[in-house]
């Protein structure tokens, strides 16, 4: 081999040498990014669906007038405890007496006038039989044209006196229908409960509330008793609550206490209502109702109260749990270049969660993953001695306030990327990371807003 020869091959190594050692260097010179970092802890969870609605009592009756009639007495007034049959409303009877009078005065005639038909029809009885003897004796005796005279008159007396009867039984239905509309101008307590509305005063008309219940009704009568709260959940949450769980309830006028209840319905049907989609269109939200029953409710409570109801879903004790603004989305096949990445919020989170590999080497086999471009959850682990952060997928179960259950996918006393929030999403597989100086727990309300 020439001089020459050897001095080419002799620089060609250094170069790659060289190659090898800028490279060295430039990993070690790899500017890591500063993250919180957290172990992975068992804690107890507690998964809730919170909701807000309005006190309304189990059972309350809205008392309306069935005649027409100006209000002469007014015994109660808003805020009375009333019992069953008490006298709530008196509305002047003088025309309903009169109409009574009207009715008997009428069925007096119509039984005067059945009485007088009846003796027309005896009487036309008594002459037909005695026509039809004589001529059955001697047919000499009665033509046969006056025997069939004698029994159409019978006839026609049976026919009236149908009629007269019909008459008075018209007549009683009418003074029936005057009695009962003279009753209803004395209005009693259908229950027992508190007067919660009076909408009316002495002096003024009582209308029927046949075309609007609003304008008809006189007052509202509750049974405080009993108090449900009803609250309107959304679709993706309503799953997953059940009869009998249990809830906490806290009203905004006793904001120094906390009240405790029992789901007892869950709506079939949605309320469906209009929500703006942010692109000038409208798109529906679908909610359901929920109704809860106080178990002990305030002594003072009101009906249309605001009140905030925390339905407690499911628990656990001593589960693996990682911060919910660790759990962020990836892409198995771009693990090195991914940045579609969104932190969750806990019910975000809860309702999108979808079952990944145990180990970052398989990736999710859920079909909901598939639709999603196959993105899988997880978080990123920490590699204590190289700092260096790598994706795992994880499957989690339920959601706390501020952390997830972790059901596989990682252990305990790993570290993880627990934030921030802007870290986890533009974070890649292989990206080295040091420990913030600011290493508090992580905001939970920060990653529900940057999640949503």
């Amino acid at each position: 081999m020439t001089a020459k020869k050897r001095f080419v091959l002799i620089g060609a190594g250094v170069v790659v040498l060289g190659g090898f050692v800028a490279l060295s260097v430039a990993k070690r010179r790899q500017p890591s990014v500063e993250v919180r970092l957290e172990k992975v802890q068992r804690r107890d969870l507690v998964s809730i669906v919170t909701a807000s609605g309005k006190l309304q009592p189990q059972r309350k009756v809205d008392v309306s007038s069935d005649i027409t009639g100006r209000i002469i007495a007014l015994p109660v007034r808003e805020g009375d405890y009333v019992q069953r049959g008490q006298v709530l409303v008196r509305i002047d009877p003088a025309q309903f007496e009169a109409a009574v009078e009207r009715s008997q005065a009428f069925l007096a005639s119509a039984r005067a006038q059945a009485s007088q038909a009846q003796a027309n029809k005896d009487q036309a009885e008594r002459s037909y039989t005695r026509a039809r003897e004589i001529r059955a004796q001697n047919a000499q005796l009665v033509s046969l044209e006056a025997l069939e005279q004698a029994e159409t008159q019978q006839r026609v007396a049976v026919a009236n006196f149908e009629a007269a009867t019909h008459q008075v039984e018209q007549a009683s239905a009418g003074l029936r229908d005057a009695q009962e509309a003279l009753r209803k101008t004395v209005l009693l307590a259908p229950m027992s409960g508190k007067v919660t509305r009076l909408a009316v005063e002495e002096g003024e008309v009582a209308v029927p509330g046949t075309f609007s219940r609003d304008v008809g009704t006189l007052l509202t009568i509750a049974d405080l008793s009993v108090i449900e709260v009803t609250v309107q959940v959304d679709e993706t949450d309503v799953v997953r609550i059940g009869l009998r769980d249990s809830v906490e309830i806290a009203i905004d006028a006793f904001p120094d206490s906390t009240f405790t209840g029992r789901v007892t319905e869950i709506a079939n049907s949605a309320i469906l209502t209009a929500a703006s989609t942010g692109q000038g269109g409208q798109q529906q939200a679908v909610d359901y109702e929920v109704v809860i029953t106080l178990d002990h409710p305030p002594v003072d409570v009101r009906p249309d109260l605001s009140a905030t109801a925390r339905i407690i879903t499911d628990t656990r004790t001593h589960a693996l749990t990682v911060p919910i603004i660790a759990l962020t989305v990836r892409e198995p096949e771009a693990d090195t270049s991914a940045r579609r990445d969104t932190s969750r919020s806990g019910l975000q989170a809860q309702q999108a969660a979808t079952p990944a590999a145990t180990t970052p080497a398989r990736p999710a086999r859920d079909s909901t993953a598939r639709r999603r471009g196959k993105e899988v959850e997880g978080v990123f682990v920490v590699d204590t001695v190289t700092h260096i952060a790598r994706f795992r997928p994880v499957r989690v179960g339920i959601a706390g306030d501020e952390y997830f259950e972790v059901l596989s996918g990682i252990s305990e006393n790993e570290t993880i990327v627990a934030g921030t929030y802007q870290a986890i999403r533009d974070l890649k597989t292989g990206g080295k990371v040091r420990a913030a100086r600011d290493a508090g727990r992580p905001d939970s309300t920060a990653a529900r807003r940057a999640g949503s």
